[in-house]
């Protein structure tokens, strides 16, 4: 592990400090964690980097939208379970940070069909994650990426100095979401009790991606008969578009 200064320690804190007021749910965290790491640790793309074990797929929230194509976060999922980092970290409850260079040397990497595949179409050469969330199913990390030379010793330290507490802060996020999807979950089963059984059949109708013609066919009604059941359902749910119901309908769990 790399010295680590006092001024490298004072700007963590004031990091972890914003993290802490940002902290209002996962996603506000998220967000913000990704804009604030590369102030501490320079990095050329930052994510956080959500990675389901059982069906090999990553989620990613980065501080560069659009900065990794669907095509390639496809290669990735390809190669999901001969990542390094994935095979490492995953299912483990004693992960740590890791530099992809600690797990396997360069040239091999890059001799990789993980490298050819993902890492040289992003243009992006050396990671370093940092887990803050490890179970038998998911693993969660921060992941910092560069394109020119790799992370040092000091980078290291100070990301494993603030895994514990950007773990905390994680935890901390996810219960409050868990805690607000819980009271939007019930608003909605609220709203939708009261819509009647042919608005709710044209509701997941529309779920289904179905037109209003599409829908009048299949229920023998008229486009303007369909289109009052909207406006009724609109109504009911506190919407005003087809997208905005069909996210309310999705907030409680209905077989």
């Amino acid at each position: 592990m790399g010295p680590i200064t006092t001024r490298q320690l004072r700007g963590a804190l004031d990091v972890l400090h914003a993290l802490g007021e940002a902290c209002t749910g996962s996603a506000p965290f998220a967000r913000e964690a990704v804009r604030l790491l590369p102030r501490l640790i320079a990095a050329d793309v930052t994510t956080l980097s959500v990675c389901d074990l059982d069906s090999g797929h990553r989620g990613v929230v980065t501080d560069r939208p659009g900065a990794i194509p669907r095509a390639a976060l496809e290669a990735f999922d390809h190669h999901f379970h001969a990542h390094p980092l994935v095979r490492h970290h995953g299912r483990n409850p004693a992960a740590v940070t890791r530099r992809l260079s600690d797990l396997l040397p360069d040239r091999e990497f890059r001799r990789s069909a993980l490298y050819n595949d993902y890492y040289r179409t992003v243009r992006l050469a050396h990671v370093m994650a940092v887990p803050v969330h490890v179970d038998r199913r998911f693993l969660v990390s921060f992941v910092l990426n560069r394109a020119g030379g790799d992370f040092d010793d000091g980078d290291l330290a100070l990301a494993e100095i603030l895994r514990p507490h950007l773990a905390t802060l994680y935890r901390l996020g996810a219960a409050l979401e868990g805690r607000n999807g819980a009271r939007d979950a019930a608003e909605s089963e609220a709203a939708l009790a009261r819509l009647t059984p042919r608005e709710r059949e044209v509701l997941d109708w529309v779920a289904a991606g179905k037109t209003n013609r599409d829908i009048a066919a299949i229920l023998g009604a008229s486009p303007r008969t369909v289109e009052k059941h909207l406006e009724r359902v609109y109504e009911k749910l506190g919407v005003e578009t087809r997208t905005a119901a069909v996210m309310r309908s999705r907030g409680v769990s209905r077989p």
